[in-house]
């Protein structure tokens, strides 16, 4: 496991596609602490931002980033949109951005290939990856419980890492893709054939906390979309005038607050 500063990492991926080098300069920007993690089998970046004393650790899922460009695959699928750092930043708890295999600039990692961005974005090889890097993670392995937290595709992933981390409490997802099947023929985009759906999977244990936040004018996972899923109607929070970026990071506080009630009471404290 490599651990550095963001700043020096940057340097190192000087010569990376824009997005990667975009998106550590806003790393380096929030002060996160930047660790490269060996999953099985990929490489994944993961971020680090201690917090108040806390028995509970939130993990942050990004989004899906850029797939595609145009009619071919992305040469970078790293994220443009810096929504995520800017909840964990938010965020006072301790916190770990877990980053997927190939993304942030180790898109020229041994077996990475387009599929892991495109059609297997939420693939048995990215979920077990991801997995096995935040089981090996020192943050992780620090503390007896875990909050997964996923925004837009991370949504997806979040529902599908949670059964296989029996310390998770707790999962938020933000315009969450939960259900790609459905999320595809809406858009009319190919199915993502090499991937899970979380619509597919069998409810998570009831002592996992849920919370589904949907924004009405969400054109990018429609509300009807991040809805679905194997889990009940009275997880999901509807939210009026908010879209697929706007305005979740005013909303933040009030998200984690009831976030940290909940886990609270799970536990007893």
């Amino acid at each position: 496991m490599a651990r550095a500063a963001a700043g020096v990492l940057l340097l190192g991926l000087a010569g990376c596609a824009v997005p990667a080098t975009d998106w550590w300069r806003q790393v380096a920007a929030a002060g996160f602490q930047a660790t490269v993690v060996g999953g099985d089998p990929f490489r994944h970046v993961v971020l680090d931002k201690p917090g108040r004393p806390s028995g509970v650790l939130h993990v942050y899922l990004d989004g899906d980033g850029t797939p595609w460009e145009g009619t071919r695959p992305a040469a970078d699928p790293t994220p443009r949109n810096p929504l995520v750092l800017e909840l964990m930043r938010l965020d006072p708890e301790p916190s770990v951005y877990l980053g997927r295999p190939c993304y942030h600039g180790l898109a020229g990692d041994a077996g990475c290939e387009p599929a892991l961005w495109t059609d297997a974005r939420y693939s048995e090889r990215v979920v077990g990856s991801m997995t096995a890097a935040l089981r090996a993670h020192p943050a992780a392995r620090a503390v007896d419980r875990l909050t997964l937290i996923g925004y837009s595709g991370g949504g997806a992933l979040a529902m599908l890492l949670a059964p296989r981390l029996r310390r998770t409490v707790a999962v938020v997802t933000v315009a969450g893709n939960l259900d790609t099947d459905a999320w595809t023929a809406h858009h009319r985009y190919r199915r993502l054939s090499g991937s899970l759906n979380p619509a597919a999977q069998a409810p998570l244990p009831p002592r996992i906390h849920q919370r589904h936040y949907v924004g009405v004018r969400d054109r990018v996972v429609p509300p009807r979309i991040a809805a679905r899923g194997p889990f009940e109607a009275s997880t999901v929070v509807t939210v009026p005038d908010f879209d697929h970026v706007c305005c979740w990071a005013r909303l933040w506080p009030s998200v984690l607050e009831e976030l940290v009630r909940a886990t609270a009471l799970q536990c007893g404290r």
